[in-house]
């Protein structure tokens, strides 16, 4: 049989790829360290799980308008005004099966064969297949630690040209933690009106910052850009809430709209349940965001520390998220019982194999210098990790 073409131009995520394969040696009895997921570790805070029990008992079980319930998207209009001085209309938002479902449908709404989209990497896994599966083309801007991970005006000049149609946002980043300024955003706004492109600005990370960095979206800077921009988000990350599927994504009304329309040929309404979870989630108390934030934030301080003093190994420190991408680099060339090591992929593979952790490779994420680490685990999880890692580079050849 023959296969639509479109499948074969895109890859399996590297992120799910990884636990998939750390999970299945952890069924073999291996005692995997895991890196790859990016998912906190906390559980779900309680009063969220009561909303969904409350909801299930009450028989809120049928189906919702599909662009999601006008209580919880009065709820995101309501979040997007307190954390973020943005006023968007019910008819703006949409609330999708997540924040990879939000983009997946703006990209079927905005793109097509001929198109081009600005992403900057390192990106996150799936923003240039989640492009590919829609025709259109993803143009990549590398970037690297001299600017911090972020894209420059210049870059951003540099890479449009008369198809391009859209430059995808990411801040705090997945995987450098890299966030961009007020400024910065703003320079980049400029190139951007200029040229009259959308952005789409996943902003899922926006409440994992550490160090009193303050969160801007490319959308604060100006009336004229908002009406530019597409805001991603969900609940996901800021209230692991992963497993619970509940994205969102606001913009102008005549895009808003046909995302739902798109929307509802696919998938129809998101969950009811884990859209109630989600209502509690925005409108409860938000304590255990700062908790969860404050313990990440030891983390990061622990493991950018422990990698730095690994030979071969440099890394940032990300101002944001829950992700390290360390420069790896150094240990290319080097070898294991005879075999060597060249790439992040074989990096990877080999520390998986060989120490029992399990890293992404920076290939996946278009910088092959490096390899992304999440330290949404236990410290003790990352103190192990780490001493593995550290004894597996010393006994390279």
């Amino acid at each position: 049989m023959k296969l639509a073409e479109r499948v074969q131009r895109i890859q399996p995520s590297a992120t799910l790829a990884i636990t998939a394969r750390a999970n299945a040696l952890k069924a073999e009895g291996k005692d995997i360290i895991g890196f790859g997921a990016g998912e906190p570790d906390f559980d779900t805070p309680m009063n969220i799980k009561r909303a969904a029990i409350d909801a299930i008992h009450q028989g809120f079980t049928k189906y919702t308008p599909v662009a999601g319930t006008d209580e919880l998207r009065e709820a995101i209009a309501e979040k997007f005004r307190r954390d973020n001085n943005l006023v968007y209309r019910k008819s703006q938002i949409v609330v999708s099966c997540g924040a990879k479902h939000s983009l997946a449908n703006l990209s079927q709404v905005l793109f097509e064969r001929g198109d081009e989209v600005i992403i900057p990497a390192p990106y996150w896994v799936s923003y240039p297949d989640i492009v590919c599966l829609s025709d259109a083309e993803p143009v990549i801007v590398k970037t690297d630690e001299t600017t911090n991970f972020k894209m420059t005006p210049g870059q951003l000049s540099e890479s449009i040209t008369k198809r391009t149609k859209a430059l995808i946002l990411n801040s705090p980043s997945n995987p450098t933690g890299a966030v961009y300024t007020r400024d910065e955003l703003a320079a980049l706004a400029e190139i951007v009106l200029e040229h009259d492109m959308v952005v789409i600005s996943d902003d899922i990370y926006e409440h994992i910052l550490y160090d009193d960095v303050p969160f801007c979206t490319i959308a604060n800077i100006s009336e004229e850009m908002k009406e530019k921009t597409i805001v991603v988000n969900g609940v996901s990350k800021t209230y692991a809430m992963t497993g619970w599927r509940i994205g969102y994504a606001a913009g102008p009304e005549e895009i808003m709209s046909q995302v739902a329309k798109v929307q509802s040929q696919n998938t129809s309404n998101p969950s009811s349940i884990a859209q109630k979870a989600a209502l509690e989630a925005i409108r409860g108390g938000q304590d255990t965001v700062g908790i969860m934030v404050s313990e990440f934030q030891k983390r990061r301080d622990y493991i950018v520390a422990a990698l730095n003093d690994i030979e071969g190994i440099s890394c940032t420190m990300p101002a944001g998220a829950f992700y390290v991408f360390p420069t790896v680099s150094g240990l290319y060339g080097r070898s294991f019982r005879g075999t060597s090591i060249t790439n992040s992929t074989e990096l990877a593979a080999w520390l998986l194999d060989d120490a029992l952790v399990a890293v992404v490779p920076g290939a996946a994420f278009g910088s092959d210098a490096h390899m992304r680490l999440s330290y949404a685990a236990s410290m003790a999880h990352i103190e192990r990790g780490m001493e593995r890692i550290s004894d597996a580079v010393n006994g390279l050849e």
